[in-house]
Protein backbone atom coordinates (compact mmCIF):
# COMPACT_ATOMS: atom_id res chain seq x y z
CA UNK A 1 0.00 0.00 0.00
CA UNK A 2 1.32 3.42 -1.14
CA UNK A 3 -0.21 6.20 1.07
CA UNK A 4 0.07 9.99 -0.29
CA UNK A 5 -0.25 12.50 2.59
CA UNK A 6 -1.17 15.89 1.05
CA UNK A 7 -2.31 19.48 2.65
CA UNK A 8 -6.00 19.63 3.02
CA UNK A 9 -5.77 22.67 0.48
CA UNK A 10 -4.63 20.38 -2.14
CA UNK A 11 -7.30 17.60 -1.36
CA UNK A 12 -10.15 19.44 -2.60
CA UNK A 13 -11.82 17.79 -5.23
CA UNK A 14 -10.67 14.43 -4.54
CA UNK A 15 -12.48 11.47 -3.55
CA UNK A 16 -11.63 10.47 0.24
CA UNK A 17 -10.01 6.81 0.81
CA UNK A 18 -11.76 6.62 4.49
CA UNK A 19 -13.93 7.94 6.30
CA UNK A 20 -13.15 10.88 8.36
CA UNK A 21 -14.35 10.92 12.38
CA UNK A 22 -15.20 13.76 13.98
CA UNK A 23 -15.40 14.52 17.99
CA UNK A 24 -17.22 16.59 20.04
CA UNK A 25 -16.84 16.71 23.62
CA UNK A 26 -19.20 19.12 23.98
CA UNK A 27 -22.39 18.05 22.09
CA UNK A 28 -20.64 14.32 22.79
CA UNK A 29 -20.62 13.62 19.57
CA UNK A 30 -18.01 10.71 17.71
CA UNK A 31 -18.82 9.80 14.43
CA UNK A 32 -17.81 9.67 10.51
CA UNK A 33 -18.19 13.49 9.58
CA UNK A 34 -16.78 12.70 6.06
CA UNK A 35 -17.45 9.21 4.03
CA UNK A 36 -15.00 7.34 2.11
CA UNK A 37 -15.52 8.35 -1.50
CA UNK A 38 -17.12 11.87 -0.60
CA UNK A 39 -15.48 14.32 -2.75
CA UNK A 40 -14.02 17.52 -0.65
CA UNK A 41 -14.64 21.30 -1.46
CA UNK A 42 -13.16 24.39 -0.47
CA UNK A 43 -16.37 24.79 2.52
CA UNK A 44 -14.91 21.91 3.80
CA UNK A 45 -11.53 22.96 4.65
CA UNK A 46 -12.31 25.13 8.05
CA UNK A 47 -13.89 22.04 9.48
CA UNK A 48 -11.64 19.20 8.77
CA UNK A 49 -8.95 21.73 10.01
CA UNK A 50 -11.06 22.09 13.43
CA UNK A 51 -11.00 17.97 13.46
CA UNK A 52 -7.03 18.38 13.66
CA UNK A 53 -6.76 17.55 9.93
CA UNK A 54 -4.35 19.51 8.43
CA UNK A 55 -3.41 16.58 5.81
CA UNK A 56 -5.41 14.13 4.21
CA UNK A 57 -3.94 10.60 3.42
CA UNK A 58 -4.73 8.96 0.04
CA UNK A 59 -4.04 5.53 -0.76
CA UNK A 60 -3.21 2.96 -3.59
CA UNK A 61 -3.57 -0.39 -2.92
CA UNK A 62 -0.93 -2.81 -4.30
CA UNK A 63 -1.99 -6.35 -5.39
CA UNK A 64 -3.17 -8.64 -2.70
CA UNK A 65 -4.36 -6.36 -0.25
CA UNK A 66 -8.28 -5.61 0.65
CA UNK A 67 -9.21 -2.32 1.75
CA UNK A 68 -10.71 -2.08 5.23
CA UNK A 69 -14.47 -1.78 5.04
CA UNK A 70 -14.08 -4.53 1.94
CA UNK A 71 -12.32 -6.90 5.09
CA UNK A 72 -14.65 -6.21 7.62
CA UNK A 73 -17.41 -6.88 5.32
CA UNK A 74 -16.24 -10.07 3.88
CA UNK A 75 -15.71 -10.89 7.78
CA UNK A 76 -19.01 -9.77 8.46
CA UNK A 77 -20.75 -11.75 6.41
CA UNK A 78 -19.11 -15.33 7.77
CA UNK A 79 -19.91 -14.28 10.94
CA UNK A 80 -23.63 -13.06 11.01
CA UNK A 81 -25.54 -16.15 12.28
CA UNK A 82 -28.95 -16.56 12.69
CA UNK A 83 -30.94 -14.28 14.88
CA UNK A 84 -28.68 -11.31 14.11
CA UNK A 85 -27.84 -8.77 11.13
CA UNK A 86 -25.08 -6.98 9.77
CA UNK A 87 -24.72 -3.11 10.19
CA UNK A 88 -21.64 -0.68 8.86
CA UNK A 89 -18.96 -0.42 7.32
CA UNK A 90 -18.65 2.78 9.47
CA UNK A 91 -14.91 4.16 10.37
CA UNK A 92 -13.66 1.00 9.04
CA UNK A 93 -16.24 -1.22 11.80
CA UNK A 94 -19.11 -2.80 11.45
CA UNK A 95 -21.42 -4.93 14.43
CA UNK A 96 -23.92 -7.24 14.71
CA UNK A 97 -27.44 -6.46 16.26
CA UNK A 98 -29.85 -8.85 17.61
CA UNK A 99 -32.82 -9.32 15.65
CA UNK A 100 -34.47 -11.18 18.85
CA UNK A 101 -34.95 -11.99 22.43
CA UNK A 102 -32.66 -14.81 22.67
CA UNK A 103 -28.91 -16.51 24.09
CA UNK A 104 -26.13 -15.79 22.84
CA UNK A 105 -23.73 -18.23 21.65
CA UNK A 106 -20.08 -18.05 19.90
CA UNK A 107 -16.91 -20.40 20.35
CA UNK A 108 -14.63 -18.56 22.64
CA UNK A 109 -11.80 -20.28 20.69
CA UNK A 110 -13.01 -18.62 17.32
CA UNK A 111 -12.68 -15.36 18.49
CA UNK A 112 -9.47 -15.97 20.71
CA UNK A 113 -8.25 -16.97 17.20
CA UNK A 114 -9.89 -14.00 15.28
CA UNK A 115 -7.51 -11.74 17.87
CA UNK A 116 -4.47 -13.54 17.55
CA UNK A 117 -4.07 -11.28 14.28
CA UNK A 118 -3.19 -8.14 16.30
CA UNK A 119 -4.40 -5.80 13.27
CA UNK A 120 -8.16 -8.19 13.51
CA UNK A 121 -10.26 -6.82 16.58
CA UNK A 122 -12.80 -8.65 17.31
CA UNK A 123 -15.23 -7.58 21.01
CA UNK A 124 -18.19 -9.67 21.53
CA UNK A 125 -20.83 -9.60 24.23
CA UNK A 126 -19.62 -12.66 27.25
CA UNK A 127 -21.06 -16.03 25.46
CA UNK A 128 -24.32 -17.75 26.49
CA UNK A 129 -25.75 -14.60 27.63
CA UNK A 130 -29.17 -13.89 27.57
CA UNK A 131 -29.97 -10.41 24.81
CA UNK A 132 -32.54 -8.61 23.98
CA UNK A 133 -33.84 -7.84 20.33
CA UNK A 134 -32.10 -4.50 19.61
CA UNK A 135 -28.72 -5.25 21.12
CA UNK A 136 -25.20 -5.24 19.36
CA UNK A 137 -23.83 -8.48 20.33
CA UNK A 138 -20.38 -8.00 18.61
CA UNK A 139 -18.64 -5.29 16.78
CA UNK A 140 -15.28 -5.90 14.81
CA UNK A 141 -12.62 -3.80 12.95
CA UNK A 142 -9.27 -4.03 10.91
CA UNK A 143 -6.64 -1.83 12.55
CA UNK A 144 -5.03 -0.34 9.45
CA UNK A 145 -6.44 1.06 6.33
CA UNK A 146 -5.34 -2.27 4.35
CA UNK A 147 -4.98 -5.90 4.97
CA UNK A 148 -3.41 -8.47 3.19
CA UNK A 149 -6.24 -10.89 1.15
CA UNK A 150 -4.46 -13.81 3.03
CA UNK A 151 -5.52 -12.19 6.68
CA UNK A 152 -9.00 -11.78 5.10
CA UNK A 153 -9.19 -15.25 3.96
CA UNK A 154 -8.49 -16.78 7.38
CA UNK A 155 -10.60 -15.38 9.44
CA UNK A 156 -13.07 -16.21 6.43
CA UNK A 157 -13.12 -19.87 8.16
CA UNK A 158 -14.40 -18.92 11.47
CA UNK A 159 -18.45 -20.36 12.65
CA UNK A 160 -21.14 -17.62 12.90
CA UNK A 161 -22.42 -15.92 15.99
CA UNK A 162 -25.96 -16.42 16.26
CA UNK A 163 -28.55 -15.59 18.67
CA UNK A 164 -30.61 -18.44 19.49
CA UNK A 165 -34.52 -18.05 20.09
CA UNK A 166 -36.42 -18.97 23.23
CA UNK A 167 -38.12 -21.82 23.03
CA UNK A 168 -41.94 -22.06 24.40
CA UNK A 169 -40.97 -24.90 27.24
CA UNK A 170 -44.12 -26.12 29.00
CA UNK A 171 -43.12 -25.41 32.81
CA UNK A 172 -44.83 -27.14 35.90
CA UNK A 173 -44.40 -25.78 39.68
CA UNK A 174 -44.22 -27.94 43.27
CA UNK A 175 -43.73 -26.31 45.82
CA UNK A 176 -42.75 -27.29 49.21
CA UNK A 177 -42.96 -26.65 52.72
CA UNK A 178 -45.18 -27.71 55.75
CA UNK A 179 -45.61 -24.08 56.41
CA UNK A 180 -47.00 -23.40 53.03
CA UNK A 181 -49.01 -26.29 53.38
CA UNK A 182 -50.52 -25.52 56.02
CA UNK A 183 -51.22 -21.67 55.13
CA UNK A 184 -48.81 -20.61 58.18
CA UNK A 185 -46.32 -18.60 55.49
CA UNK A 186 -47.40 -17.31 52.01
CA UNK A 187 -45.56 -18.72 49.05
CA UNK A 188 -43.28 -16.22 47.79
CA UNK A 189 -41.93 -18.27 45.20
CA UNK A 190 -44.34 -18.61 42.75
CA UNK A 191 -44.98 -15.06 42.18
CA UNK A 192 -41.33 -14.86 41.14
CA UNK A 193 -41.34 -17.94 38.69
CA UNK A 194 -44.06 -17.14 37.08
CA UNK A 195 -42.47 -13.67 36.22
CA UNK A 196 -39.08 -15.37 34.70
CA UNK A 197 -40.83 -17.58 32.84
CA UNK A 198 -43.01 -15.72 30.87
CA UNK A 199 -39.60 -13.93 30.22
CA UNK A 200 -38.75 -16.78 28.20
CA UNK A 201 -41.87 -17.36 26.41
CA UNK A 202 -42.73 -20.36 28.94
CA UNK A 203 -45.95 -21.71 29.20
CA UNK A 204 -47.12 -22.18 32.61
CA UNK A 205 -49.28 -25.51 33.15
CA UNK A 206 -49.59 -24.99 37.03
CA UNK A 207 -48.90 -25.93 40.22
CA UNK A 208 -48.83 -28.29 43.38
CA UNK A 209 -48.78 -27.89 47.08
CA UNK A 210 -46.99 -30.41 48.83
CA UNK A 211 -45.74 -30.68 52.53
CA UNK A 212 -41.88 -31.13 53.17
CA UNK A 213 -42.60 -35.39 52.48
CA UNK A 214 -40.38 -36.99 50.12
CA UNK A 215 -43.56 -39.09 48.95
CA UNK A 216 -45.69 -36.32 48.03
CA UNK A 217 -43.34 -34.50 46.69
CA UNK A 218 -42.31 -37.18 44.21
CA UNK A 219 -46.06 -37.96 43.18
CA UNK A 220 -46.00 -34.24 42.15
CA UNK A 221 -43.31 -34.61 40.12
CA UNK A 222 -44.36 -37.82 37.91
CA UNK A 223 -48.06 -35.75 38.02
CA UNK A 224 -46.98 -33.00 35.94
CA UNK A 225 -45.08 -34.78 34.15
CA UNK A 226 -47.56 -36.88 32.90
CA UNK A 227 -48.97 -33.70 31.86
CA UNK A 228 -46.29 -32.72 29.45
CA UNK A 229 -44.16 -30.53 31.56
CA UNK A 230 -40.66 -29.79 30.40
CA UNK A 231 -39.26 -28.25 33.17
CA UNK A 232 -40.82 -28.72 36.74
CA UNK A 233 -39.13 -26.49 39.39
CA UNK A 234 -39.33 -27.39 42.80
CA UNK A 235 -39.01 -24.90 45.47
CA UNK A 236 -38.03 -24.83 49.20
CA UNK A 237 -36.42 -27.60 50.95
CA UNK A 238 -33.05 -27.44 49.23
CA UNK A 239 -30.91 -26.65 52.59
CA UNK A 240 -29.13 -29.30 54.79
CA UNK A 241 -32.01 -29.22 57.61
CA UNK A 242 -33.82 -32.09 58.66
CA UNK A 243 -37.01 -31.24 56.90
CA UNK A 244 -34.97 -30.38 53.29
CA UNK A 245 -35.97 -33.27 51.82
CA UNK A 246 -36.84 -31.94 48.30
CA UNK A 247 -32.58 -32.93 46.66
CA UNK A 248 -33.84 -36.65 47.47
CA UNK A 249 -36.84 -36.56 45.82
CA UNK A 250 -35.70 -35.18 42.50
CA UNK A 251 -32.91 -38.15 42.95
CA UNK A 252 -35.57 -40.81 43.08
CA UNK A 253 -37.64 -39.42 40.03
CA UNK A 254 -34.25 -38.46 37.89
CA UNK A 255 -32.65 -40.68 35.43
CA UNK A 256 -29.27 -38.29 35.65
CA UNK A 257 -28.08 -35.72 38.22
CA UNK A 258 -26.33 -32.76 36.23
CA UNK A 259 -25.30 -31.32 39.48
CA UNK A 260 -26.68 -30.64 43.47
CA UNK A 261 -25.01 -27.20 44.09
CA UNK A 262 -23.41 -24.10 41.65
CA UNK A 263 -20.05 -22.26 42.26
CA UNK A 264 -22.57 -18.72 41.70
CA UNK A 265 -23.75 -16.87 44.16
CA UNK A 266 -26.69 -16.36 45.37
CA UNK A 267 -28.58 -19.02 44.57
CA UNK A 268 -25.40 -21.27 45.35
CA UNK A 269 -27.77 -24.39 46.68
CA UNK A 270 -29.50 -24.86 42.98
CA UNK A 271 -29.65 -28.90 41.42
CA UNK A 272 -30.42 -29.91 38.10
CA UNK A 273 -31.32 -33.16 37.26
CA UNK A 274 -32.89 -34.43 34.14
CA UNK A 275 -36.03 -37.73 33.16
CA UNK A 276 -36.16 -38.59 29.62
CA UNK A 277 -36.07 -34.81 28.33
CA UNK A 278 -37.72 -33.26 31.14
CA UNK A 279 -35.40 -31.08 33.15
CA UNK A 280 -35.78 -31.14 37.19
CA UNK A 281 -34.84 -27.76 39.16
CA UNK A 282 -34.79 -27.62 42.79
CA UNK A 283 -34.41 -23.85 43.39
CA UNK A 284 -33.04 -22.66 46.30
CA UNK A 285 -34.64 -19.71 48.62
CA UNK A 286 -32.35 -16.81 46.86
CA UNK A 287 -34.69 -17.05 44.25
CA UNK A 288 -37.33 -15.43 46.20
CA UNK A 289 -34.78 -12.80 47.68
CA UNK A 290 -32.57 -11.38 44.90
CA UNK A 291 -33.74 -10.27 41.70
CA UNK A 292 -30.98 -12.14 39.83
CA UNK A 293 -29.65 -15.49 41.08
CA UNK A 294 -27.63 -18.60 39.20
CA UNK A 295 -31.44 -19.53 38.22
CA UNK A 296 -31.25 -16.85 35.82
CA UNK A 297 -27.89 -18.51 33.90
CA UNK A 298 -29.62 -21.85 33.79
CA UNK A 299 -32.92 -20.57 32.53
CA UNK A 300 -31.68 -19.02 29.26
CA UNK A 301 -30.03 -22.76 28.42
CA UNK A 302 -33.13 -24.45 28.71
CA UNK A 303 -35.54 -22.33 27.13
CA UNK A 304 -32.55 -21.87 23.88
CA UNK A 305 -32.26 -25.36 23.96
CA UNK A 306 -28.32 -25.49 24.66
CA UNK A 307 -27.05 -28.35 26.71
CA UNK A 308 -24.98 -28.34 29.47
CA UNK A 309 -22.47 -30.45 31.78
CA UNK A 310 -21.71 -30.39 35.43
CA UNK A 311 -17.92 -29.94 34.12
CA UNK A 312 -18.94 -26.52 32.54
CA UNK A 313 -20.82 -25.37 35.57
CA UNK A 314 -17.68 -26.20 37.28
CA UNK A 315 -16.36 -23.13 35.51
CA UNK A 316 -18.91 -21.05 35.98
CA UNK A 317 -17.43 -19.78 39.55
CA UNK A 318 -15.15 -17.12 37.59
CA UNK A 319 -17.82 -14.72 36.99
CA UNK A 320 -20.17 -16.46 39.20
CA UNK A 321 -20.38 -13.70 42.27
CA UNK A 322 -23.32 -11.05 41.09
CA UNK A 323 -23.19 -7.99 42.61
CA UNK A 324 -26.80 -7.39 42.10
CA UNK A 325 -26.39 -4.08 39.89
CA UNK A 326 -29.14 -2.62 38.34
CA UNK A 327 -28.26 -2.46 35.60
CA UNK A 328 -24.94 -4.78 35.89
CA UNK A 329 -22.07 -2.46 34.43
CA UNK A 330 -19.30 -5.13 34.61
CA UNK A 331 -19.10 -6.09 31.04
CA UNK A 332 -17.36 -9.42 31.67
CA UNK A 333 -19.93 -10.28 34.60
CA UNK A 334 -22.06 -13.88 34.07
CA UNK A 335 -25.18 -11.89 35.22
CA UNK A 336 -24.79 -9.28 32.40
CA UNK A 337 -27.63 -9.68 30.09
CA UNK A 338 -30.42 -8.37 32.64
Amino acid sequence: MKIEAIPVEHAVGRRLAHDLTLIDPESGFKGARFIRGQILCSEDIPLLKRMGKFHISFLEMEPGEVHEDEAVCRFGKRIAGSGVVLEGPEEGKCSLRSLRNGLLSYSDFQVDFVNSDPEWLLATLPNKIPVRQGDVVASFRVGPLMVKEEQVARVESVDPISVLPWFPRKVALVTTGREIYEGTVKDAFQPKLLKKIDEYGGIFLGSSLVPDQESAIVEALYHWISRGAEILLCTGGMSVDADDVTPSAIRSVAHQEIFRRIPVLPGGNLMLAKRGEVFLLGVPGAAVFKEITSLDMVFSRLFAGVPLSGEEVRLWGRGGLCRNCEPCGYPRCAFSAR
